[in-house]
């Protein structure tokens, strides 16, 4: 199968991703819509509105499942999925929101696949609506996990993965490789390279993901069709947790081939070493400490190889079915020993592991990027055209009291593919 009319998803639990490499809508204007469903690029929540058959839209959804719910019945405190009247009624609510909605991809978050009734529920009404569903619980029997549909009218899906990341609380991962129903890419010899990442990120942005997305030159849909800025934290919320705190956490995030910044080793590279920090600082370690930590079996004031592979194991990075492999153990210490010696001192575990420079560069590529970039060619982009939360109050930076389909809104984007030239290093 040729790589130009290929697409891939990945959605995962709980930041909860889809990679989109997009090609062949622009010419759907020449196609007829099949006259079972709307078109999927639909987004309305109380009337209809008129649609641009050149478009698609993705919906990303934490339903909450009925087990982490809340609730007080019959004057004591239990979870909502031992009283079926209440969730059966929620999650007809939710469907309700997503088929008007009418997304090209819907990705949800916290679905409640242990519960049978409920997941026929789903398959049915998304399947006489057009959709083909994917499903995977969290390892563990936690009870939920994920769905992805996708419609038909817009793709194909021609293969399925699972992820299980298992100690990563729990989470785990699906990869659609799907492929576009029109030929255009094809005709037009284009090459697929816009990016999405859909779904509920566990973080503000303030946070850590929220800063490396957006030094890799991911751009906010949300944030992007509303023309705000990195700084406007406070303008829209997406989530109330049980204690009654509010924050933006879901986002789509697009990238578009012209924005590229880094490789994908490098880039891969900082986010292990963020998850190293991440983990560390979990057990309250200064730069010092974890500097200690790495260099325990050594003898000098240095890290060495061995004791970093000792210190990655400790922290379930190596040593299972699913973590780093040998090879990629030593791409990362070549990245890390700057001077190329053998060993790491500080100064260069502050510069690649510690404090990576990716943490302080949002606003451009640096140089050496922009000169590696020899040639360009012709490709597609993405434009926002809408980008809506629902219910409608958390785009003001508030949270409805009356509101109870779920303790996160829904978020819905569309997009419309838009031509561009992109750097060979894009390629």
């Amino acid at each position: 199968m040729p790589p130009h009319n290929l697409i891939l998803f990945l959605h995962s639990l709980a930041i909860s991703i889809m990679y989109l490499y997009l090609q062949g809508i622009m010419g759907r204007k020449n196609r007829g819509m099949s006259k079972r469903s709307p078109c999927p690029s639909k987004i309305c929540h109380n009337s209809a509105v008129v649609v641009d058959p050149t478009c698609f839209s993705c919906t990303t959804f934490n339903i909450l499942a009925p087990i982490y719910k809340r609730l007080t019945y019959e004057g004591r405190a239990c979870r909502e999925s031992t009283v079926r009247a209440y969730w059966l009624s929620r999650n007809e609510k939710i469907l309700y929101l997503l088929l008007r909605q009418r997304s090209s991809i819907i990705c949800l978050q916290e679905f409640w696949v242990d519960n049978e009734e409920l997941v026929d529920m789903y398959d049915t009404k998304l399947g006489d609506a057009g959709y083909v569903s994917f499903k995977l619980p969290r390892t563990n029997n936690r009870g939920d996990g994920l769905l992805t549909a996708v419609h038909k009218d817009y793709f194909r899906v021609i293969n399925h993965r699972e992820f299980l990341f298992n100690d990563f609380g729990d989470r785990v991962a699906q990869l659609l490789h799907v492929e576009s129903v029109d030929a255009y890419q094809k005709e037009n010899n284009l090459d697929p390279l816009p990016i999405i990442l859909c779904g509920d990120w566990n973080g503000s942005k303030r946070g850590h993901v929220y800063r490396f997305l957006r030094s890799q030159g991911f751009e906010s849909s949300y944030d992007t069709a509303h023309h705000y800025t990195d700084a406007d934290a406070h303008k829209w919320v997406s989530h109330r947790n049980h204690r009654g705190n509010i924050c933006g956490v879901d986002f789509i995030w697009f990238l578009n081939p012209n924005k590229y910044r880094k490789l994908l080793k490098t880039s891969w590279s900082e986010a292990v070493f963020g998850l190293f920090k991440y983990q560390v600082s979990r057990a309250s370690l200064t730069d010092e400490d974890a500097f200690a930590f790495l260099k325990a079996v050594s003898n000098g004031d240095h890290i060495t190889y061995t004791g970093f592979c000792e210190a990655l194991r400790q922290l379930n990075l190596i040593g299972k079915a699913y973590g780093l492999s040998e090879e990629e153990i030593e791409d990362l210490w070549l990245q890390a020993d700057i001077d190329g010696n053998g060993v790491l001192d500080y100064k260069e575990f502050q510069q690649r592991i510690w404090n990576p420079m990716w943490s302080d560069q949002i606003e451009s590529p640096n140089q050496d990027e922009e000169d590696s970039m020899n040639g360009t060619h012709a490709t597609i982009g993405l434009d926002v055209k809408k980008a809506e939360l629902f219910p409608t109050e958390t785009e003001n930076g508030c949270w409805p009291e009356d509101y109870s389909l779920s303790d996160h809104a829904s978020l819905t984007a569309v997009f419309s593919p838009i031509r561009m030239t992109s750097s060979r290093l894009n390629s």
